[in-house]
């Protein structure tokens, strides 16, 4: 089989592999989609934290299943797709049901190899239906729940205000999730043409270009003088992580979805008098998965809009480095595989 390796920063090579066998406990998945995400993009220009190279990437992904072992309910030539997070199921973590932050977390694509392939191999407790969704509809279930995620560990109540900064695909989904559970988002991002597209696509009544000059005096207005009551930083930008601290509300909380090198800095003294939270989101949960899949079957998201780009497979190495560029306003590209 075929599969596209990023040898090293900057570099892919495709290269034949043996198609897996079916082992116990795994499924054996035909790839038909694959969704390019901010992970790939960091992979390739040598951004990444905790990344080794060589490396075949994606994790964005759906397929036919081929063959299963322990897969009750599953049945040959299925359309569906994963979670790739492969979790021990024994540590602390895992024990407390999250397993999206396994101390031995395996993701497809980061720390293993991943689905740029036409055949691959994965556990078969990571399989979800498809239930009648398009190819194009499971390769977009992985970021979404992301930020389906997010806005759980957020606990988003309804009415409150939800400032989102960053409009790519895992701000996006986040902006969609805190919407279904009843927030109203503002957007926050320096780049016009993501916020036009919140507004006409994802229905974000308040978007704000983050390099105004008035941007708190914004955010005073849009929420009656008491800012933010949640922050979700969608970016992984230092800069951007560490100034929104000042937009929170008192009792506020924020959640770090995005995820840099560099350390997070903030004012003690401001921090502490608004009884402030602040936590991390890591990935995803089956809870958050199954959220998803259902939210795009009742018709309460189109994610079918985020796409901007298409290409085959044999296009992929000409064309990765031109998604880096924000000129050419990519949202979320797809590849077909044959």
């Amino acid at each position: 089989m075929e599969t596209l390796v990023c040898t090293t920063p900057g570099q892919f090579e495709y290269r034949s592999a043996v198609k897996p066998e079916l082992t116990p406990d795994h499924a054996i998945i035909k790839i038909k989609r694959i969704g390019i995400c901010g992970t790939d993009l960091h992979a390739f220009e040598g951004t990444q934290p905790f990344f080794e190279y060589p490396r075949i990437l994606g994790h964005e992904l759906a397929g036919e299943l081929v063959d299963a072992d322990g897969a009750p309910g599953f049945e040959k030539g299925e359309i569906l797709t994963f979670m790739p997070y492969f979790y021990c199921g024994t540590c602390v973590a895992c024990r407390l049901g999250r397993t999206n932050c396994c101390a031995q977390l395996r993701v497809s694509g980061v720390h293993m190899d991943g689905g740029m392939v036409e055949y691959l191999s994965v556990p078969s407790y990571s399989l979800l239906h498809g239930d009648g969704l398009s190819l194009d509809e499971l390769a977009l279930a992985e970021p979404l729940a992301i930020g389906a995620h997010g806005i759980r560990r957020a606990d988003v109540q309804p009415g409150e205000f939800v400032l989102v900064i960053g409009a790519g695909p895992i701000g996006l989904g986040v902006m969609e999730f805190a919407r279904i559970a009843g927030g109203q988002v503002i957007a926050m991002d320096i780049n016009e043409v993501r916020l036009a597209f919140c507004r006409e696509k994802v229905r974000v009544p308040y978007t704000i270009d983050a390099r105004s000059a008035d941007v708190t005096e914004q955010l005073r207005t849009i929420t009656n003088g008491d800012m933010p009551t949640v922050i979700i930083d969608a970016t992984g930008n230092q800069k951007a992580i560490n100034n929104a601290f000042q937009y929170m509300s008192h009792a506020g909380r924020y959640v770090l979805v995005g995820l840099q090198r560099g350390e997070v800095s903030l004012s003690h003294p401001e921090f502490h008098k608004r009884e402030a939270t602040l936590m991390s989101s890591r990935n995803a949960t089956r809870q958050d998965f199954e959220h998803v899949l259902n939210s795009m079957r009742k018709g309460l998201i189109d994610p079918l809009t985020y796409i901007t780009h298409r290409v085959g497979f044999g296009q992929v190495k000409d064309q990765f480095a031109s998604w880096l560029d924000p000129a050419n306003g990519v949202i979320k590209a797809m590849v077909a595989m044959p």
